[in-house]
């Protein structure tokens, strides 16, 4: 009943604040950069509102209660991503007067065919970081409510379209900054109120302690597989299973030495107290292990550099963040902006860390089913049984709805925006159109896609992000021999041996077998091998270098008190005062434009 609440309370609030921001929007820069002139302050809490996705809200403690301290690089990369974003990319990218990303790459390399391919790879990586949020929102529900999966889904995504429809940009604005402080509170207060709890406990400190045990029930539970599952058991334990173990029937109580056991769907696994758990291979199995960083071998040491590399500089490639830097006046807001993030997000991840480490402790059964994304959610009630839990429970509930809504929110605006402007007419009207298409195959995914950690598809979206657009913005910005030939090729290097790896990751699950390291975290291989191609390939076709590419480059590099930003689309996209003002040379900003250069006839060969 109390998440009931929580969740309507939410949904009905983000409504009505996108209601409240759509009132004034009515024209093309509102619905995709706000008509640049949100504040730094206000800027960055959006960001960091949608920014805190389903991963950060759930599955970060979840990953600590399943790895331990090697799950830390993933809060870690999410947050430092922005000091590399802030220091080479923020300002440079907000002066170019882009609208979007293919709009950058277009008017830093004057290619429509690098262009088409940034808005492919835009669109991937928004449906791939779309999906998790709506299947974690699912989830939520379930958890909260008992009512389908499909339901959570479903609400979600009407609630976002409706939003992203009334004003795009401008409108969840508003609701993505006030999201972030309520994301906040409702993680830092049952926090606060579970880790009191805990220190008032007599056996806290024994608790506390490292084990060569695995973790310990305190208590009878009876466990019911929702998928199958390979259970390392490291010490003898006594259990009653109801179901399919090692492909076999069991309905009796048996005796698992140490070893491997698979265990069928459905199986219900009955445990006494005291019973050590048995845990999900690939886990650490002892508590030991559990704080102690590295000690799976070379594999585990190649997906932690890899998960280094993709959160670092994969953040200075998504989407839906680098579109919100659009909407600062200039440069050095946009550089403020970021610098603010930093604070916020450093503030935000002190919680989910402590969660995590109360979860290993009061629920070690989610180490069974390896389901631990529902351990934020379950917690507040294991440790407080009662009306307590239960109302601390919704508020955590409440605030995994709202990080769904805000990040559903940024990434449909950044995937709509760029299939309204790049496919389409660009006028308002298509805005809403693409919006209301970009939803449909979200959630037609999110339904007919197995759901997995919701960490684990992010990961893999800040892998796609760092092979593709991480290269073309570093090169793009710093380098001039930049050509749109190296720079299509590394995209399409890059970004296409991280599906290649998503694709085996899933076949090699599919089989039951444990995916390679490299299939799970490519992005060590995959960046340097983007970064390599887009150098080699720009000097083999040194010859197509813009004309226009020391102007540009000045542009994006010039303080703006000179003057020299201005809007690259305002003929396009904006109002009749600002054509005027743009056609006179008058205003702040100096005449140059930013057209694609006059190609030679041999040029304009090479790239159709």
């Amino acid at each position: 009943m109390w998440g009931v609440g929580a969740l309507a309370f939410v949904a009905v609030l983000t409504f009505l604040l996108g209601f409240v921001g759509a009132r004034k929007a009515n024209t093309t820069p509102d619905f995709l950069v706000a008509r640049r002139a949100v504040s730094t302050t206000r800027n960055a809490a959006a960001i960091s509102g949608e920014y805190l996705s389903a991963a950060s809200f759930l599955s970060v403690a979840g990953l600590i209660l399943k790895d331990g301290v090697d799950a830390l690089w993933y809060p870690i990369g999410f947050t430092a991503g922005y000091l590399a974003l802030m220091l080479f990319v923020a300002a440079p990218l907000r002066r170019s007067g882009a609208y979007t990303l293919p709009d950058f790459a277009e008017a830093r390399l004057g290619s429509t065919r690098l262009r088409h391919w940034c808005t492919f790879f835009v669109v991937c990586i928004g449906v791939l970081y779309l999906v998790p949020q709506l299947q974690s929102a699912g989830l939520t529900l379930t958890t909260a409510t008992r009512l389908p999966t499909w339901v959570g889904t479903a609400v979600v995504s009407a609630v976002v379209v409706v939003n992203v429809l009334g004003g795009g940009m401008r409108a969840i604005t508003l609701v993505q900054a006030f999201q972030y402080w309520a994301k906040l509170l409702a993680i830092a207060v049952p926090t606060f109120v579970l880790f009191a709890v805990f220190l008032g406990r007599p056996d806290a400190g024994e608790q506390a302690q490292a084990s060569d045990r695995p973790p310990v029930l305190t208590e009878a539970k009876t466990i019911t597989l929702p998928e199958s599952v390979r259970l390392q058991v490291t010490e003898p334990i006594t259990l009653t299973v109801h179901g399919v173990v090692r492909g076999e029937q069991v309905d009796a109580r048996v005796y698992w030495a140490p070893g491997s056991y698979e265990v069928g769907a459905g199986t219900e696994l009955d445990f006494t107290a005291g019973s050590t758990v048995p845990v999900v291979e690939g886990s650490p199995t002892r508590s030991v292990n559990w704080l102690t960083p590295q000690t799976g071998g070379f594999n585990e040491l190649f997906q932690t550099y890899s998960l280094i590399f993709a959160t670092f500089l994969g953040t200075m490639g998504l989407p839906h963040v680098l579109v919100r830097f659009y909407t600062n006046p200039d440069g050095r807001a946009a550089r403020g902006t970021a610098l603010h993030v930093l604070s916020l997000l450093g503030l935000f991840y002190l919680f989910p860390t402590v969660l995590g480490v109360l979860s290993r402790l009061f629920l070690p059964e989610l180490l069974v089913t390896g389901k631990t994304d529902t351990a934020v959610l379950m917690l507040p009630e294991a440790m407080l049984p009662g009306m307590a839990g239960q109302i601390l429970g919704a508020v955590v509930a409440a605030g995994a709805f709202a990080a769904f809504l805000s990040t559903s929110s940024g990434l449909l605006v950044s995937v709509a925006g760029v299939v309204s402007t790049d496919i389409l007419r660009g006028r308002v009207r298509e805005f809403r159109w693409a919006t209301v298409l970009t939803g449909a195959v979200a959630v037609s995914l999110a339904l007919v896609l197995p759901r997995s950690d919701a960490s684990m598809t992010v990961a893999m979206s800040f892998a796609l992000a760092a092979s593709t657009f991480c290269p073309l913005l570093v090169l793009g910005i710093w380098w001039r021999g930049l050509t749109w030939v190296g720079a299509v090729s590394g995209m399409v290097t890059g970004g296409g041996l991280v599906m290649v790896a998503m694709v085996g990751s899933v076949l090699s699950s599919y089989r039951g077998s444990e995916p390679h390291a490299l299939l799970q975290q490519p992005a060590l291989v995959t960046v340097p091998v983007a970064f390599l191609v887009m150098v080699v390939v720009s000097k083999a076709t040194s010859r197509l270098l813009p004309e226009d590419v020391s102007r540009v480059l000045l542009r994006m590099h010039a303080p703006d008190r000179l003057g020299f930003m201005r809007d690259r689309d305002v003929a396009r996209f904006g109002t009749d005062e600002e054509r005027a003002r743009a056609a006179s040379g008058g205003g702040r900003h100096r005449r140059l434009t930013l057209r694609p250069r006059s190609r030679t006839s041999e040029q304009q060969g090479d790239e159709k």
